[in-house]
């Protein structure tokens, strides 16, 4: 599970760096930084609704007393 969670985070990262480079190399020009904030909302979601379901199916452990 660890691993999955350090994936997604590395994938939103190269998405963020992604949307920064379209967005002064292209000038507002080109819909290509749009999409890549798009997939990095997509991957933020998808990486929140995989915590929560870890969780729940108890593959990350609660409180720790």
């Amino acid at each position: 599970m660890k691993i999955i969670v350090i994936l997604f985070l590395l994938l939103i990262l190269a998405s963020l760096g992604s949307a920064l480079f379209f967005l002064v190399s292209d000038r507002g020009q080109s819909k290509r930084t749009v999409t890549a904030l798009a997939l990095r909302v997509g991957l933020s979601v998808s990486l929140f609704l995989l915590l929560m379901a870890g969780y729940y199916f108890g593959l990350i452990p609660g409180k720790i007393s």
